[in-house]
């Protein structure tokens, strides 16, 4: 008989056990799973049941054994096999506390917070399972081949659903168009609203992907006033009448680099002026799935806004999977520009990102991602000082703001001695805007927690003994 049948019996009996166990309840299930594969009861090898039937077994909600399955992926107790499910590892498997941590390598020189780019041992894991199974499926030579310009209708449908599980978007497939990644996406997106030129309006401190591709394509780049909750609206719609912009490029959610998240209330009065002026809203939601409760723009104005996403800060950077959601009359135009700069996407990357969407192993990297997140920005705060650090708690990345008498070159080079490598605020500042005497740290990038602790705690020491900064002064 399958052992997928059979192992049903035993993990229903954990249904009372569950009730006198500490913690959430799929830490609970987690333990169980661990207490019953160190008995012997879940041998390695064993396939557990989908997400669904145990959660209809064991009567709580599908997310809850969604969450129970990756905190035991964590411990290194099961793992997943794209198409053929999810099978106990064993205890021998177990990985070091901090789930990021990958197989020991020697200590990097220079610990690098220049960058925000996420990596997760569970992607690498999980890839070479589904490489194999696309190459034993009969529809490999099609994944060789061009794809349409939007994409295969299959894979724009699977975008649908992770937008709308992940991000709050709601569209059809057919208004999803395929890109290799965000920076792709944002020069369709722009491309499809203006020309070599044309006025495109920012946030005065933004995305640096934004600058250069508004130096390489002519667009005239003007940044607008934003405060702690993002873009000024009176700063928009004096922008507007002045300057007739085509588009407003912006990141309401963990702007890129303050980490801050714009209210509900903001994104609606942004939209309101966009229809006012006729202004397109060319929306950056990488980050938007590390914060639920906040809804896109899109998912307000879909009429003046094309959205821009992509699977790099969620699930895996190197998969350059990217989507582009417009709305229904700019779909044509955008197809028409994707067609010009490329053609299309490769099929082989969104092949692997559909396969992970559609069994849920995207989802697990995406909540790995979110609680690793939160770690690291619990770790930040702990040491440095509570003053100078801005941003959500659940960012990727913060800004961290410099007091008397550190400037930013000075705090940069310093840093750099003692082997941390940050970003300065000058890299986001738009044409003649002063750029702010502050740096961003980008948090997912150390390979390690630890690593992570060990750069922190340089920055903090040189916040709180600046003697170095003195040098400057004359």
């Amino acid at each position: 008989m399958d052992r997928y049948n059979v192992i049903i019996v035993p993990m229903t009996q954990w249904v009372p056990d569950l009730e006198g166990r500490q913690g959430p309840r799929y830490r609970a299930i987690a333990d169980a799973l661990s207490d019953d594969i160190a008995s012997g009861r879940l041998p390695p090898g064993t396939r557990l049941p989908t997400h669904r039937d145990l959660a209809y077994r064991l009567g709580v909600t599908v997310g809850t054994i969604t969450r129970a399955y990756t905190e035991a992926e964590k411990r290194g107790l099961i793992g997943g096999e794209v198409g053929r499910g999810t099978f106990v590892q064993g205890q021998r498997h177990m990985p070091p506390s901090d789930p990021f941590t990958w197989t020991p390598r020697p200590e990097p020189s220079i610990i690098n917070m220049t960058v925000v780019t996420p990596e997760h041992p569970m992607s690498v894991s999980m890839m070479g399972a589904t490489l194999a199974a696309i190459g034993a499926s009969p529809n490999l030579g099609a994944l060789l081949e061009y794809a349409p310009h939007a994409g295969l209708p299959a894979h724009r449908a699977a975008g649908a659903q992770w937008l709308a599980r992940q991000h709050r978007v709601t569209a059809s497939a057919d208004t999803i168009l395929l890109t290799t990644g965000a920076q792709n996406a944002m020069a369709v997106a722009l491309a499809a609203v203006a020309r070599p030129g044309d006025v495109v309006l920012t946030e005065r401190l933004t995305n640096y992907g934004i600058k250069t591709l508004s130096a390489v394509e002519g667009y005239h780049l003007e940044g607008i006033a934003i405060d702690e909750h993002g873009v000024v609206p009176d700063s928009f719609d004096s922008a507007c009448r002045r300057l007739a912009p085509k588009a407003l490029y912006l990141v309401p959610t963990m702007h890129n680099p303050t980490a801050s998240v714009m209210p509900q209330a903001r994104r609606v009065e942004i939209a309101a002026i966009a229809r006012r002026y006729g202004v397109m809203l060319v929306e950056d939601d990488v980050f938007g799935f590390l914060v639920h409760d906040a809804k896109p723009i899109q998912a307000i104005a879909p009429d003046v806004t094309v959205y821009v996403n992509s699977l790099s800060k969620s699930v895996s950077a190197g998969l350059r999977v990217g989507y582009v959601v417009a709305p229904p009359a700019l779909v044509p135009r955008v197809e028409a520009v994707i067609r010009a700069l490329q053609y299309s996407s490769p099929p082989l990357p969104p092949e692997v990102a559909t396969r992970w969407i559609t069994d849920g192993g995207a989802d697990r990297i995406a909540e790995a991602q979110r609680g690793e997140a939160m770690a690291r920005q619990q770790i930040a705060r702990s040491i440095l000082p509570a003053s100078a650090v801005c941003g959500h708690p659940g960012a990727q990345h913060l800004w961290l703001v410099l007091p008397e008498p550190w400037r930013r070159d000075d705090f940069i080079a310093e840093a750099m001695r003692r082997g941390v490598k940050v970003t300065g605020g000058d890299v986001f500042a738009v044409g003649r805007a002063s750029a702010p005497h502050a740096v961003r740290l980008g948090l997912c990038h150390p390979h390690s927690r630890d690593e992570l602790a060990r750069g922190l705690r340089t920055l903090a020491d040189l916040l709180e003994n600046p003697q170095t900064a003195m040098l400057s002064i004359v």
